[in-house]
């Protein structure tokens, strides 16, 4: 791949705004990035201008989506992951952690060996040079969740904390296994927590009714994420703040949010935001196979969503996931009053930073993916590179 000088009128890292920028690339990472005048293209590399009003930024990083395209990650296709990839790769999303539903065991190991295998070796080509998003490895939402707060989660496939059946799991993951969610307060699930760690997985709160001293718990057991927060979890009260006020007043704990105006209420969103500060809230999408879709009727792990004016519901009327893209949940932060660079890091560095991957991902720096998006005045994509596939090089 040829060498590429990208000159753009702002880049954000995003820790850093830097103005009239150069980004050099080497192939499928960054060589460099800083002022232009400070940094001199290699001779021979192909320059490009960013354009007026642009802003180019990392790529997003979405550590819990189910699908994207028509497809779900749980078909464990090629097809499937081509869909899911290239859909939300065209809305600035470069990197995701595919996510499961609660499901059986035969069909959860199916489904995550597949995953597995695109993680380990790649996407196929298709034949274009558009880019597309990097599976980075599985997020296992379920099926050790709480009956009381399992959402769409069927019923019927709740398991108690098991940590054979953790390992049964984590054998068909081999080391693609990223984020195991569950309910803290059941029996075994400290125990849970512990395997979970030891085999190099974040552990998560989510789909809970725990209790304030049952989060907190979990929290000194090495809990040290919370999936969704607000969605699918015992709600706030004054008296008896539950698994919220642990979220809310850990500093160790990272917070998903889903910022679809749907999901969480602003009012909440501010509270998370106060409560946890910048640099602990995750943007995530939740995203089901209807995202990037017309309204109709889409397959949720292994039951069916309706959508109807882009809201993701199950037969009983309940939210099923969304049709939510990180650009937008960008956008939404940004109109609450976030400022661009903080609602970037939430969806592209602190991602990274769950996972680990915060010298690869998330970041414009020397050495990291060369995953690029450029923004618009209006804050729309206008073009994206994946490992330095696609924009500008399309």
């Amino acid at each position: 791949m040829p060498l590429i000088a990208i000159y753009a009128e702002r880049v954000l890292t995003p820790l850093e705004e830097i103005r009239d920028a150069v980004i050099v690339l080497d192939g499928a990472r960054i060589a460099a990035v800083g002022r232009r005048g400070e940094i001199t293209p290699p001779r021979g590399a192909t320059e490009f201008s960013a354009g007026t009003g642009t802003t180019v930024i990392p790529g997003f990083v979405d550590v819990h989506i189910h699908g994207a395209g028509g497809h779900d990650v749980m078909e464990g296709t090629d097809e499937a992951f081509d869909a899911v990839t290239a859909t939300v790769a065209r809305h600035g999303t470069t990197s995701i952690v595919a996510t499961t539903v609660t499901a059986s065991p035969d069909e959860t190991c199916h489904s995550v060996s597949a995953i597995a295998r695109t993680t380990k070796r790649g996407l196929t080509p298709s034949g274009s040079s558009a880019a597309r998003a990097e599976i980075l490895g599985v997020h296992f939402e379920g099926p050790f969740i709480s009956a009381a707060r399992r959402g769409v989660h069927p019923a019927e496939w709740i398991a108690a904390p098991s940590v054979a059946l953790l390992e049964r799991f984590l054998d068909a993951a081999g080391d693609a296994a990223r984020i195991l969610t569950l309910a803290p307060e059941l029996p075994g699930a400290l125990d849970l927590v512990g395997a979970a760690r030891r085999s190099g997985l974040v552990a998560a709160i989510g789909h809970t009714d725990a209790s304030y001293a049952e989060a907190e718990a979990a929290i000194a057991a090495g809990v040290r994420h919370a999936a969704h927060v607000f969605n699918a979890m015992r709600p706030f009260s004054h008296r008896e703040t539950g698994v919220l006020g642990a979220v809310l007043t850990s500093r160790e704990v990272t917070a998903e949010l889903i910022a679809d105006g749907v999901h969480v209420d602003d009012a909440a969103i501010r509270l998370l935001l106060a409560a946890k500060g910048i640099g602990r809230v995750v943007l995530v999408s939740d995203g089901t196979a209807a995202t990037g879709m017309p309204d109709g009727r889409y397959r949720l792990g292994s039951f069916e969503v309706n959508v109807s004016g882009g809201v993701c519901r199950n037969a009983e009327g309940k939210l099923a996931g969304s049709t939510l893209t990180l650009d937008r949940a960008v956008r939404h932060a940004v109109n609450l009053g976030v400022s661009l660079s903080d609602a970037v890091r939430m969806a592209t560095l602190n991602p990274a930073t769950v996972l680990g991957l915060e010298a690869r991902k998330g970041i414009l720096a020397a050495g990291a993916d060369a995953d690029l998006v450029l923004l618009d005045e209006q804050l729309q994509v206008a073009g994206v590179m994946a490992r330095g596939e696609g924009w500008p090089a399309s």
